[in-house]
């Protein structure tokens, strides 16, 4: 129980007190630093609940608590409060790379001891943390004698009954994408009342009436299923825990702890974006010394595939020929980028690939690649290449595999691998310890343990991950900062051949919800924006200066220039493209970020500084609709002035009809200034703040 022997007396004494007592009403309270969120935990009736407060504001009504058990008892009623404690922190900590190098962690903490109220050695602790931008809590099961019918302590978990209970479900909008969907995380997200929710993942985003926003989501998820979320009675949402094959929801043993259960609350929307609540709730780098992970820029043999320039698998259009890795190697020497990723190079990617994941190998490379070459060139020209695996859902042959393939890479010097999971949702493919083929969610626990293995074996050899079809961000970036980025929402590839395609509003929407997670590798930078033409369904619904702008909307340590090179150059093949001096220019890796404007889904401008350096980038774009933005630039240094170097929409661009219209001029501001900017429909504005000497 970690007590020390005197209180440990104390808190049975008055455990042995209570369960002599009838049930009667406890409550532990706390509020957060600034006094704004109050957090107020009941035993009413035996069954534990919560409700948050916002500056006097109810934004949780009274929601249920507990954890269900197989088999045995577990927590969910005749309990009651046996003990609670409060302490409080303050403290900043430096992240090796991120959107913001210091991050402020000031917290009050609430610890409340539940007990049976007739068997009070049965024991349930809720942590919670309340911090300026929201809360977060979990469930804490200590061992304890009785609990479990296993020697060894295991239980199962078959529900957790957290809810989340908004108010005026009918008058809060949501922002949300359903849960259980053969897409995973790549659907279009809906608005609509609250009360039209069904399933939902996290993070999800709410606007209540009296224009406080809400995000739900979770932190630190480790070893424990993904929590979605199932509304009930209107606005009820409880939580709902993705199940294994067998639909067990957990499978642990005493002494476990839940992740965070995570409320972000703000005044208005740009606040949620402002909140390093995720990071915060997770625990620091377990790697040590992760100077050998490097954020940056990238090209590669990528969006060919999608467009049908070139295929994954061999034939006259393979896109992964040592010839080809050489030219891309080439172009990024030239223009600045540190790494290269060639999709396509192992065996494996002809036939059904997507169908049949065993086929792949990730040690040997097709006949017209040469991996030893192509890495050898890359490093005489300052080029790194980045490693892919592509699993297509077949994890046991990628386990089998991934010690050996991941020793490959290390010996050529690949610093970077990009894995993939490519399977419909539930069908992840995977052979037990008895031999079964099992098929699994992408975010269940099995899943959720898979991803981190690949990981941590990755970190062992000072390779950094960037995972596709990944189960959702839950800040673990802090703890194993190798995890660089990751998926996990609607990219760019719908462009080519989605049905529909991204609609206008669909990045801003993912400022807001899916990127409250964490990084998120979108791949933007297409500067050929209609390759069937403006006509044609299968096209980027947005404008070349909205491209730019993703650069900085959109976090990502590790960002790549996605369009095929030759899109970057003039005709002459020499003379780089206006617009392209940005993606060459923007940092990936920053010292502050600020959302500085913006309202869940129709805009938003973020502005960033880079690393250890003066200038600032900014980054806004908008929906469907065309609009007027004044900026102020109250973040920039005062007393200092700036060459804003500007692209920005012109006065006739439209995403429809002249997408590619943009406008390249420069201003000397200062902080005290503010800019006046015409977005147009599925518009942007992209800025270099460099700052004048």
């Amino acid at each position: 129980m970690n007590t020390t022997p005197a209180i440990a007396r104390a808190l049975l004494v008055s455990l042995c007190c209570l369960a002599l007592s009838p049930l009667h009403a406890t409550t532990a309270s706390r509020t957060s630093p600034d006094g704004a969120i109050s957090f107020v935990v009941s035993d009413e009736g035996g069954m534990p609940s919560y409700t948050v407060t916002y500056r006097g504001q109810e934004v949780i009504r009274k929601s249920a608590l507990g954890l269900e058990f197989k088999d045995v008892d577990g927590f969910v009623r005749d309990l009651q409060i046996a003990a609670q404690s409060n302490t409080s922190s303050d403290s900043t900590w430096e992240q090796p790379w991120g959107e913001q190098r210091l991050v402020r962690d000031q917290h009050n903490e609430l610890l409340v001891t539940f007990a049976g109220a007739h068997n009070p050695r049965k024991l349930l602790r809720l942590r919670v943390r309340l911090f300026d931008d929201g809360l977060g809590f979990r469930y804490e099961v200590p061992e304890q004698k009785g609990l479990s019918k296993q020697r060894d302590g295991r239980l199962e978990i078959i529900d957790e009954k957290t809810e989340f209970a908004l108010p005026t479900p009918d008058k809060t909008t949501a922002w949300w994408i359903g849960s259980y969907s053969w897409k995973s995380y790549e659907q279009l997200y809906r608005t609509t009342p609250l009360a039209a929710l069904d399933r939902a993942d996290t993070p999800f985003t709410c606007r209540l009436p009296s224009g406080v926003h809400v995000s739900i989501h979770e932190a630190a998820l480790v070893d424990y299923a993904s929590m979605t979320l199932d509304q009930r009675r209107d606005g009820v949402l409880k939580a709902d825990l993705i199940p294994w094959h067998d639909g067990i929801r957990v499978k642990t043993r005493l002494g476990f702890r839940t992740p965070w259960r995570t409320v972000q609350i703000s005044p208005d929307a740009a606040g949620l974006i402002n909140s390093r609540l995720i990071l915060n709730l997770n625990e620091p780098n377990k790697l040590g010394d992760v100077s050998w992970v490097h954020p940056g820029k990238y090209v590669g043999i990528w969006w060919g595939m999608h467009v049908g320039t070139y295929t994954w698998g061999s034939g006259p259009k393979h896109g992964a020929t040592t010839a080809n890795a050489k030219r891309h190697i080439d172009f990024a020497a030239e223009h600045g980028f540190g790494s290269v990723l060639v999709e396509g190079w192992n065996v494996g990617w002809d036939g059904d690939w997507f169908g049949n994941g065993d086929v792949f190998s990730f040690t040997k490379s097709m006949p017209d690649f040469d991996l030893a070459e192509v890495a050898r060139y890359g490093a005489s020209k300052g080029v790194h290449l980045i490693g892919h695996h592509e699993t297509s859902g077949s994890v046991t042959n990628y386990r089998n595999q991934m010690g050996a393939a991941l020793d490959l890479y290390k010996r050529h010097g690949v610093t970077q691998v990009k894995t993939g999971y490519v399977a419909d949702g539930g069908t992840v493919r995977h052979t037990d310890e008895k031999g079964i083929l099992r098929q699994e969610w992408h975010d269940g626990q099995f899943m959720v343990n898979e991803y981190l293995y690949s990981v941590t074996e990755a970190a062992a050899r000072h390779i950094s991950v960037d995972t596709h079809e990944p189960v959702k961000d839950t800040g673990l970036r802090r703890t194993y900062p190798n995890w660089l980025t990751r998926e996990g929402a609607r990219g760019q590839e719908y462009n080519a051949w989605g049905s529909p395609p991204n609609p206008p509003e669909h990045t801003v929407l993912l400022a807001f919800t899916r990127l409250l997670a964490g990084p998120m590798d979108y791949t933007p930078g297409l500067f050929n924006l209609a390759p069937n033409g403006l006509a044609a369904e299968n096209r980027v619904q947005g404008t070349l200066a909205k491209e730019l702008a993703l650069y900085v909307v959109l976090y990502s340590p590790v960002h790549m220039a996605a369009d095929l090179i030759e899109n970057y150059v003039e005709p002459d093949g020499k003379t780089t493209k206006p617009g392209f001096q940005f993606i060459v220019d923007v940092p990936t890796d920053w010292e502050s970020s600020r959302a500085v404007a913006g309202e869940v889904g129709d805009y938003v401008a973020i502005a960033r500084q880079e690393r250890n350096g003066p200038d600032w980038y900014l980054g806004a774009i908008t929906d469907e609709f065309a609009r007027e933005l004044v900026l102020p630039l109250d973040f920039l240094a005062p007393g200092r002035s700036y060459e804003a170097q500007i692209y920005r929409d012109g006065p006739l661009t439209h995403w429809r009809t002249r997408p590619n219209d943009l406008v390249c001029e420069k201003r000397v501001v200062t902080a005290q200034d503010r800019l006046e900017f015409r977005l147009a429909d599925s518009g942007g504005v992209a800025i270099r703040f460099r700052a004048m000497k």
